[in-house]
């Protein structure tokens, strides 16, 4: 005979495995269990040598009313209960809201843990590629968003930040129509297609122009960096905006652990550019990881079309290379495919397909080499 207790006592350990999908931990550590009740079955009996009857009650406690995946928190739960092998349990979850006091102190001991930047620990594992070019239109923010979305579809943690204050481009391309969930003065970012992601154009007023000095842009990162909750992710991407301006030098101040990307495309007039947001990196402490040169052909029939010419990354590895002193490789030559636009405009990175799956072919194959070769030691 199994008795209530040593029920309550399993599920609640088998609970500790349920993670909270925007804060990264268990439910129980979270507190969001609030109590466990096992009860024999009234009018079932397990009969000889069958397994006892217990209906079980889960009190669940989100942080926030509406919790927007309260569903998929409470599916988890369902389906640990359900998995409790050595009695016959009817489960119900009942779901409430914590306590303001509880909310409070629940959100400062996660403050307490990251009184700063948390990518600047020590210890930290998280790869940082801030995605740069040097002029607008070489499809930076296409590569950022269709990249993180490679990393998540291959098993990473991936968390993406729209550092293009002016020209923020990621909640399209990723779906994005909501805010991110304020969890008194802490942001959840918003998931999607796998990806964590945060942006000044996912809040109210960013459909208007954004007017800001360099100063006002520099605190826009630290909060984006410090007030978002972001757990420990494998990898985080950065959508830079083109050049060298304030938020480039602001990058490199907060994350001087983060690598470089350059995009540039075939022409000279955008790889003579793209090198100067290269050449950074002699001014402040990041490095560059590679060159990534977008459009470089469009296939018809066979046959690979220069539309754009040809040697623009090649031209970039090569004086970045030298004037930096180490290898700066040139890691892709991505094609121009019209898909690329119309799925990425549409809500959808182009290298998954409809039901989130990494493709195996095309572009999908060219983000997962480029993918494998930036994770690459």
């Amino acid at each position: 005979m199994t008795d209530s207790r040593h029920i309550e006592a399993a599920i609640y350990e088998r609970l500790s495995k349920v993670i909270d999908p925007e804060l990264g931990r268990s439910v129980t550590d979270l507190g969001m269990i609030a109590a466990i009740d096992a009860t024999p079955a009234a009018g079932r009996d397990g009969g000889d040598g069958a397994r006892d009857a217990y209906d079980v009650t889960v009190h669940v406690e989100l942080t926030v009313p509406g919790c927007p995946l309260s569903e998929t928190i409470t599916n988890q739960i369902n389906g640990a209960v359900a998995s409790y092998p050595d009695a016959d349990l009817t489960p119900r979850i009942e779901v409430g809201s914590m306590s303001r006091d509880k909310l409070d102190d629940l959100v400062a001991g996660l403050k307490a843990e990251r009184k700063q930047n948390p990518f600047n620990k020590p210890g930290v594992k998280t790869r940082i590629f801030a995605i740069a070019s040097g002029k607008g239109g070489v499809g930076k923010s296409s590569v950022t968003a269709n990249l993180a979305a490679t990393f998540a579809a291959l098993g990473y943690d991936t968390a993406a930040i729209d550092a293009d204050i002016y020209g923020f481009s990621l909640p399209r391309l990723f779906g994005v129509h909501t805010q991110p969930t304020n969890l008194n003065g802490m942001l959840m970012p918003v998931t999607a297609w796998g990806v964590k992601l945060i942006s000044i154009g996912m809040f109210a007023g960013a459909d208007r122009a954004i007017l800001w000095r360099g100063p006002r842009l520099q605190r826009s990162l630290e909060q984006f960096l410090s007030d978002v909750w972001w757990g420990e992710p494998d990898v985080l991407l950065l959508d830079l905006a083109p050049g060298t301006g304030d938020m480039a030098i602001s990058v490199a101040q907060a994350l001087p652990n983060a690598e470089l990307v350059v995009v540039t495309t075939p022409q000279p007039s955008a790889s003579d550019v793209a090198v100067r947001s290269g050449l950074v990196a002699l001014q402040v402490p990041m490095k560059v990881r590679g060159v990534v040169e977008n459009m470089s052909y469009y296939e018809h029939k066979g046959e690979k079309l220069e539309i754009f010419g040809r040697g623009g990354g090649e031209r970039v590895s090569s004086q970045l290379s030298e004037a930096l002193g180490y290898d700066v490789p040139l890691m892709a030559q991505l094609p121009l495919e019209p898909e690329l636009r119309e799925t990425g405009e549409a809500g959808r990175p182009a290298v998954l397909d409809a039901d989130g799956a990494l493709r195996t072919d095309g572009v999908g194959a060219e983000f997962k080499a480029l993918a494998e070769r930036l994770m690459a030691a």
